[in-house]
């Protein structure tokens, strides 16, 4: 692709998106209306209109407002324009809130026309004055746009409330802080491993709803290790592979990564795995604080060989075992002579990325797998080409309009 090809591909895809957000709305709009013309149950499509609204459309929006708001507000012809279309945005989510609490029938149509008709024009305003001069502009990357949007959405997707209210107290956030101050205590009393099994337990509760929430446990399970001084009793993990790599097993060093990052980036190694396959983790300290999250989510599904121990450098051969029961829930599948599946619709949005590409650097030159989704990802492809331009392949198997299959591929004679 030339930068144009990308941009001008970019361009196309904001407006497909918009067309399809635009459609979404207006269908839920007019079925809860239709319902309370015709004096039928309205609760089911006000429930359907104010979820696509919280999951689809918010999201959206919050994204705009981080990437294509702000390039558009650099100019100063569009400022004002990006200021009105701000409030719209701010006028959304106050309609979105008052539906989701509209006491009768006639005050739910009242807010879904209303929503219906701000979100039409807004649409419209953003295809014909914002995205127009964005992209006749050499100096704004579009596509690069673009794939921060999706990043943007997936984690707010990610979210659990249509709009966050900063003055309410977070009851999630305080039980947590409760609970890892139970665990200090239960290290003091001399339960080291009681401590560390509480808090793998916690991580495993809020990991996916609240990944901000799922970080700070991390880091209070490193602390609590580090407190205990006796060796934990041991842990219960699946059957030993015998201590010794094999050498198709990729590996994943994480010591380059930043310390938040580095547990998420193992557990999407792990879900990409298939039956009876492994990674060596390569790591600067002993990863015992993972062995609890291994043992609090995947009991019984994993094995944990430890190759080197320290002092410098530790390396863990992690697999999950052939049989496994928790094979059913693994994203990755393959059948007699097929590529592996690879469906990623089962994890978090925010971590769907980083399980593809995990995926595709443990590929061999000359293998591939199919990539199964719930939407067409055009923002993936866009990062591809970016990262690994020239050395993948990219053809679509199925093309929605539920389900999206694309084989990616590492092609024969290309770099790993």
């Amino acid at each position: 692709m030339t930068t144009t090809d990308t941009d001008s591909g970019a361009l196309e895809a904001m407006l497909t998106h918009h067309a399809a957000l635009a459609d979404g709305v207006a269908r839920r709009v007019a079925a809860l209306r239709a319902a309370v013309e015709g004096n039928d149950h309205h609760e089911a499509p006000m429930a359907d209109l104010v979820a696509y609204l919280a999951k689809e459309v918010l999201p959206h929006a919050m994204a705009e407002e981080h990437t294509l708001y702000r390039a558009a507000a650099a100019k100063e012809e569009l400022a004002e324009t990006v200021a009105g279309m701000v409030d719209e945005h701010r006028r959304l989510v106050s309609l979105a809130e008052r539906l989701a609490t509209a006491g009768d029938a006639k005050a739910a149509a009242a807010e879904a026309g209303a929503i219906g008709a701000l979100f039409a024009a807004h649409v419209a305003k953003e295809n014909e004055l914002i995205l127009p001069p964005l992209a006749a502009d050499d100096a704004v990357d579009l596509a690069g746009l673009l794939v921060q949007m999706h990043r943007l959405t997936e984690a707010a997707q990610d979210e659990t409330s249509v709009a966050e209210d900063l003055a309410a107290p977070d009851a999630e956030a305080t039980l947590l802080r409760l609970l890892l101050g139970a665990a200090g205590e239960l290290v003091d009393a001399g339960r080291g491993d009681a401590a560390c099994r509480l808090a793998a337990e916690a991580w495993v509760a809020v990991r996916a709803a609240r990944p901000e929430l799922g970080v700070r446990v991390t880091a209070a399970l490193h602390r609590l290790v580090r407190s205990v001084t006796a060796e934990p009793v041991t842990l219960s993990a699946g059957p030993s592979s015998g201590p010794s790599a094999s050498a198709g097993d990729a590996v994943l060093d994480v010591r380059a990564l930043a310390p938040a990052q580095r547990h998420e980036k193992i557990f999407a190694t792990y879900g990409a795995l298939g039956q009876g396959t492994a990674f060596v983790l390569v790591n600067d300290h002993d990863p015992k604080p993972l062995r609890y999250q291994f043992e609090a989510e995947h009991l019984g599904d994993f094995t944990w060989d430890v190759l080197e121990a320290g002092p410098t450098v530790w390396r863990v051969r992690i697999g999950r075992p052939a049989g496994a029961s928790g094979g059913e829930d693994a994203a990755a599948t393959t059948s007699a002579g097929t590529e592996p599946e690879l469906d990623v619709r089962r994890f978090p949005h925010g971590q769907r990325h980083d399980v593809i590409f995990t995926t595709f650097d443990a590929l061999a030159e000359g293998a591939g797998f199919v990539l199964v989704n719930d939407h067409d990802p055009k923002p993936l492809r866009y990062q591809f080409e970016a990262q690994h331009a020239g050395h993948y392949s990219w053809d679509y198997v199925e093309a929605g309009p539920d389900i999206w299959r694309v084989r990616i591929g590492r092609p024969a004679g290309t770099a790993a």
